[in-house]
């Protein structure tokens, strides 16, 4: 199995490393030359959701990733990545890829000395460590997605289909569990 990981921006050395202890091999998405290789999934890691919307359009990245999503790419989105798949973002009249029935609000915990942590319940797997920093909430759900944890009375992951979406960085703590998750969506998805 090889997973691509966006890496324009942000924190996507961090899900590079939790994939290799789970024996996953990446590679990483930084031109449009790079979508030529063959991938079984793709991490979208947080960092600034604008500019790395603005990022995947100037190298000419996003249509690309959006027709393979749409065709049933498994996705990852944490933090940012969560933003750029979701259809709606509350506080902001941009949206990027727009292919999870999700309403996001960006920032919605306060800049950042708003970020914490967290250990909270998510569906199939447990309670889990959960850092949030700057971090987004889904504000509500709907059509084919589905809520798959809730910290403190919000949203904070989400799955519709071959899509998984986290506010929280769990690439940033030593628990495996989220991004072995995702390997079982994928293989599933095969």
């Amino acid at each position: 199995m090889k997973i691509a990981v966006l890496a324009l921006q942000g924190a996507f050395i961090e899900h590079e490393k939790m994939l290799a202890k789970l024996g996953v091999s990446t590679v990483e998405l930084r031109q449009k030359s790079d979508l030529e290789q063959t991938f079984d999934g793709l991490v979208i890691p947080g960092g600034e959701s604008t500019v790395q919307g603005k990022l995947l359009r100037e190298l000419d990245l996003y249509d690309g990733l959006k027709e393979r999503i749409e065709r049933g790419l498994p996705v990852f989105g944490t933090c940012a990545g969560m933003i750029l798949l979701a259809k709606q973002i509350e506080n902001d009249q941009r949206v990027h890829f727009a292919t999870m029935d999700i309403v996001v609000k960006r920032n919605a915990y306060g800049r950042q000395l708003g970020s914490f942590y967290r250990a909270c319940e998510f569906q199939g797997i447990g309670t889990i460590p959960m850092t949030f920093i700057r971090a987004p909430y889904i504000e509500r759900v709907f059509g084919g997605a589905e809520v798959l944890a809730t910290c403190e009375g919000k949203i904070v992951a989400a799955r519709q289909k071959n899509q998984l979406v986290t506010s929280f960085h769990p690439e940033l703590n030593e628990d495996l569990s989220v991004h072995r998750y995702f390997l079982d969506m994928i293989e599933h998805n095969q």
